[in-house]
């Protein structure tokens, strides 16, 4: 296939957008063929471990011992199949003008002329190449979509991707990154509110265990950003942190959003290392904070198994495991959750979920979402705890009132947390204290406290 600019009709470096009409899907047809692709060069990438490199240079000693056909192929030895090999042995017959099974002789010239072969078919530059340089990718294995912030985020081989889809008809990429720790680029993930971005690498491609003591953490995990505008910022790379055994299969792999809302928090596959869930509010220190980890499928032995996606629906993790089924989860309280961020969780109630058509998430209002957040501000030490204790004991005073009572007691409540006066320490009215730096996470907490009281006006909250 010919690069665009030798071709102007190559579907090389390029996307396809199709319109369907949902009541006659049979007029689908293509609107757009954005290059998304243009201009990038080859990313760097690692290569394998070293214990790889070592087994399967092993498998392909002994497979050469035993009459198969090899070559070198991207600078490393590699068995070639019969579906390759023998259209060659036949094309030799043919060139003797013969017929029937290829001879010893045959076999000894395509040895012979083997490496040559591999190196014009595989070797040769692609299509793109300028001055030596290789292009990019020319595809992605997925494009997650999230409609609400009008941006979609790109895993495409070896670039993650950042894409503008205000124009839906004409998506155009904005930014792209490259990390030579990344083998292959799987897929994408945004937290809710859009500032962060997270992309997973599918090291080994899902069925080789690079979850070993000896594998980087770097290797075969999710690599997260923050966005600001156009611009993804590197912050850090979460991997699963429980070594796995030889003989499990295991990489990063599908995962979503949990709806607990002040926080960013994901649960992932791992293949047969089980499930994580893990909190990236912090996008430069993620930390796991529950997890599920089946075991082998074979402890003596190589087996394919293990979760191949995990996500949240509806006040469950529902996992798709390779062996033996649907696993079905649920999260219980903890140190690190507690009953009312499940609760609230639970809130968020989805008709059906498409993990690549990345939802909104909204939460109705409810007096366990402003608990959800004290809990989290009581946690993390960033209100005093005399003051979760005055706004625990303010909130259930409102909800035992009605009506206008009511909404007066959560409008003063909401008030007194959001009128601060100057100073390096906050006192807010009524006796809350809190620094200048968590302000901001109080008047998210004023803000849950603030929808309450609006929606007592319209429909009063039972």
């Amino acid at each position: 296939m010919l690069a665009p600019d030798q071709d102007p009709n190559s579907a090389l470096f390029r996307i396809e957008v199709i319109k369907v009409p949902l009541a006659h899907p049979e007029q689908a047809a293509i609107v757009s063929s954005p290059r998304i692709f243009n201009d990038l060069t080859e990313a760097p990438r690692h290569g394998d471990a070293p214990e790889d490199i070592a087994a399967a240079a092993r498998v392909v000693a002994l497979a050469r011992a035993a009459g198969a056909f090899t070559a070198v192929e991207n600078g490393g030895e590699v068995i070639l199949q019969a579906g390759f090999i023998q259209p060659l042995l036949d094309s030799i017959v043919k060139a003797r003008q013969q017929t029937g099974a290829p001879t010893g002789a045959d076999s000894a010239a395509l040895r012979t002329a083997l490496q040559s072969i591999m190196d014009a078919q595989v070797s040769s530059p692609p299509p793109g190449t300028r001055n030596g340089v290789r292009p990019g990718p020319t595809q992605c294995h997925d494009i997650t979509v999230y409609p609400a912030i009008g941006l979609a985020g790109g895993a495409c081989g070896g670039y993650g991707l950042l894409l503008d889809i205000r124009d839906v008809a004409n998506p155009k990429r904005i930014g792209a990154v490259a990390d030579s720790n990344f083998s292959y680029w799987h897929s994408a993930t945004f937290n809710n509110d859009g500032t962060k971005l997270l992309f997973t690498d599918e090291w080994g491609g899902g069925r080789q265990p690079k979850c070993r003591t000896t594998d980087k953490p770097e290797w075969g995990a999710d690599a997260i950003f923050t966005l600001a505008g156009d611009t993804m910022t590197f912050q850090s790379y979460y991997k699963l942190p429980a070594p796995q055994t030889p003989n499990e299969n295991c990489v990063a792999h599908n995962g979503s959003l949990i709806p607990i809302p002040g926080r960013d928090i994901m649960v992932q596959s791992w293949y047969q290392g089980g499930i994580s869930v893990f909190d990236w509010t912090d996008p430069a220190h993620p930390k796991e904070i529950a997890f599920f980890d089946r075991g082998p499928v074979d402890s003596t032995k190589p087996a394919d198994g293990g979760s191949w996606s995990a996500y949240w629906y509806n006040g469950v993790i529902v996992s798709s495991e390779i062996a033996r089924g649907l696993d079905i989860f649920e999260l219980t309280p903890s140190e690190f959750i507690s009953p009312n961020e499940l609760d609230a969780a639970k809130l968020v109630h989805q008709d059906y979920f498409n993990t690549q058509g990345q939802p909104k998430m909204v939460w109705p209002a409810s007096f366990v979402v402003p608990r959800a957040y004290l809990d989290q501000l009581a946690r993390s030490n960033d209100l005093a705890p005399d003051s979760v204790s005055a706004v625990r004991n303010a909130l259930a005073s409102a909800e035992r009132l009605s009506g206008q009572q009511r909404r007066d007691a959560l409008t003063q409540l909401a008030t007194r947390l959001n009128s601060d006066s100057p100073g390096a320490a906050t006192l807010f009215v009524g006796g809350f204290a809190i620094s200048p730096a968590n302000q901001a996470k109080v008047r998210r907490l004023a803000a849950a406290i603030t929808d309450l009281a609006n929606a007592e006006r319209r429909e009063p909250i039972r």
